[in-house]
């Protein structure tokens, strides 16, 4: 089984009355205008649950909330082929994949139950330890209306941590290494402008005012916004545009593949891994991922005091709290402090 892509969308490749169901759930989304990204990621965590189910011989109609468990027990373990467990081998899914893969579930039986496949639900809500629900806090906690706290449906507790920022070194011996216009303008959208690199691949010619010097971005749940970028970006995109792609091309992306036979298509997710995989080896600078160069961009703003509705709009946030945990002190102001207070006592 894997997972495929055809005109009308992503869908699940094999065999099966599961396999049947889990792509009229995908169709179903697209129907209700899911981004192409977000069926890709609920196939893909479906087609894992697939494979749990294939070895263990289990079907949607006989799943129960103890497999829902043992799926998460699977996914911690490392797959192992053969009789001799590789040196380093970890779990194979982090606790957020794992919490991602169990809402992906939730939303495939919830609609189980719809088709009338099942009765109910197999997946279980999370509980607090003490098995009762918190109260609202806050001033306003009376006024809350939602069921829900943050993290409610989360089965596998997940550190919270600060977004990962980079250093200015590792950034620049990565970009040093580039060797199109194409790929360095790509990575200064995402260190100069936040851009997701689902949005730096998706991003259209016909949305880039280079004028104006910004972009107009649609992102998560096709939230449009309109992103100012710094002139080093436009000069690699100009140069991009009037070097390397080639006159003729029709694709409406703005990035396309350079050569090859897929050559004027828009780049793929796989393409832009394989681009940073490669340059984050022959530049030596191993922490440059796309998100930490948006986090990098977040950090930065954030730390230059630039008002916190600003820093959501431009990054495209849907909870402030999300932006909110940009503002930390940074090591290097803690140790200050510290060595100030220190020398009062």
């Amino acid at each position: 089984m894997k997972v495929c892509r055809n005109g009308e969308g992503y869908f699940v490749s094999g065999e099966g009355k599961d396999v049947e169901l889990v792509n009229a759930f995908l169709h179903h989304l697209s129907v209700r205008n899911f981004a192409a990204t977000t069926v890709r990621t609920y196939a893909f965590h479906l087609l894992s649950f697939l494979r749990f189910e294939h070895e263990r011989g289990l079907c949607v109609a006989d799943i129960v909330p103890s497999d829902v468990f043992d799926f998460l027990e699977w996914l911690s373990r490392p797959k192992v082929t053969g009789v001799v467990v590789p040196i380093g081998a970890g779990p194979v899914a982090s606790a957020s994949t794992m919490n991602q893969r169990i809402a992906a579930l939730r939303g495939f039986f919830e609609y189980a139950v719809i088709t009338g496949v099942r009765t109910s639900s197999p997946v279980p809500s999370a509980r607090r330890s003490t098995g009762l629900s918190s109260k609202p806090r806050g001033l306003l906690g009376h006024l809350a209306t939602s069921r829900r706290h943050r993290g409610g449906d989360r089965l596998v507790k997940q550190p919270r941590r600060l977004p990962e920022s980079l250093d200015a070194h590792d950034v620049a011996a990565f970009l040093s290494d580039l060797n199109t216009h194409r790929d360095r303008a790509m990575t200064l959208a995402m260190v100069l402008g936040g851009l997701r690199s689902s949005e730096v691949r998706s991003l259209l010619l016909c949305d880039v005012d280079v004028g104006a010097r910004r972009v107009r971005v649609v992102g998560k749940g096709n939230r449009e916004r309109v992103v100012p970028i710094d002139r080093p970006f436009f000069s690699e995109l100009t140069a991009y545009l009037r070097h390397e792609r080639a006159p003729d091309c029709a694709t409406p992306e703005c990035f396309v593949v350079l050569r090859g036979p897929t050559e004027g298509q828009p780049l793929s997710e796989a393409g832009l891994r394989r681009i940073f995989r490669t340059h984050r080896v022959n530049s030596g600078a191993r922490r440059v991922r796309p998100h930490r160069l948006r986090h990098t961009y977040g950090t930065e703003l954030a730390a230059a005091g630039l008002d916190l509705l600003v820093l959501r709009e431009l990054m495209g946030h849907v909870s402030p709290e999300t932006t909110a945990g940009y503002v930390h002190l940074s090591p290097e102001t803690l140790a200050e402090e510290y060595r100030r207070a220190s020398s009062k006592r």
